[in-house]
């Protein structure tokens, strides 16, 4: 299985489990979830983002946190971060052992009032204290930055923005920044934008790209990240997902796609594309919906057809 060190590794975080459940209605059970994330770990996924820990009240989807962390396979080659909102969430994420923390705040003051009830200065204090029960416990945090690169409220995202929210970042020593498409409306030359800003001023900092296909072109804005270097990305099963605090968005960019795409252009991920076709598909039976991911239904592009499988024309 090809390593992070490999040339041409791309690191695929799988989002599905936090992301594409967040917004589901009907609870799904922690058994399944469990046997989901033990599927994902078989798949060689390296970074997964299983859960968050924030108030059942707020994500009753998500109440299970600390039982699905504690029930799943772990190993060293796959890393479990977990979302948390507050001080509670890192406490509780800490006694869970979870092995990554991530913290998030949108770009735009509208959407983060929306998100989680906070201006941005009061989230970038909280991370404060998040950052130093995270660093008693010997756990690295990652940040994320919603909306990054369009805000359904504010319309653009000023590059100077992201730039100052990256310094924050990097001040309170968290080991990368991930730029969440939350509303799908990033385009390649927003991307570029985006991305150059932040390298040309916090060029220590890691960037991770984490895209929604509200507008189809999820996967085009990936080869954008490609393009300019970038070697994170995020994605959801089946193209599960949408923030339930943003008018319009829909899922996630799917990662069986994403992995297609990758292998195709010539990347290394570690990750079995068939297993997580099949995953996909159970994950579709399971929701009872047609789910938006592609390359389950069709399958890779040289995947063998029986001639018996399609009628022969007639005339």
């Amino acid at each position: 299985m090809d390593s992070p060190q490999a040339e041409n590794f791309i690191t695929v975080t799988e989002v599905g489990p936090r992301d594409g459940l967040q917004s589901e209605e009907k609870f799904v059970p922690t058994d399944v979830k469990v046997k989901w994330i033990n599927r994902l770990v078989d798949a060689g996924v390296s970074r997964i983002e299983f859960s968050s820990f924030v108030s059942p009240k707020a994500v009753p989807q998500l109440r299970d946190a600390a039982e699905v962390i504690g029930r799943a396979k772990r190993c060293e080659t796959t890393t479990m971060a977990a979302l948390v909102p507050n001080v509670r969430g890192a406490t509780n994420a800490a006694e869970a052992q979870v092995d990554e923390m991530v913290v998030f705040l949108s770009a735009s003051e509208s959407h983060n009032l929306k998100n989680v009830n906070r201006t941005i200065s009061e989230s970038l204090a909280g991370f404060k204290l998040v950052a130093r029960i995270a660093g008693e416990a010997g756990i690295p945090v990652h940040g994320v930055v919603a909306t990054a690169v369009g805000c359904p409220f504010e319309g653009e995202v000023p590059s100077e923005r992201l730039v100052d929210l990256a310094k924050h970042y990097r001040d309170m020593g968290f080991i990368g920044i991930g730029l969440g498409d939350t509303t799908g409306m990033a385009t390649p030359p927003v991307v570029e934008r985006a991305v150059t800003a932040i390298r040309e001023a916090v060029p220590e900092l890691p960037i991770s790209l984490h895209f929604h296909n509200t507008r189809g072109i999820g996967l085009v804005n990936v080869i954008k990240g490609l393009e300019l270097g970038v070697t994170r990305f995020e994605s959801s099963f089946a193209g599960l997902g949408g923030c339930p605090f943003a008018p319009g968005a829909t899922g996630n960019i799917c990662t069986e796609d994403l992995v297609y795409l990758l292998h195709e252009v010539g990347y290394k991920t570690g990750i079995d594309l068939e297993a997580l076709c099949r995953l996909a598909r159970d994950i579709e039976s399971h929701m009872k919906r047609d789910l938006p991911g592609q390359v389950m239904k069709a399958g890779p592009r040289l995947q063998a057809r029986g001639t018996d499988e399609v009628a022969t024309a007639k005339g």
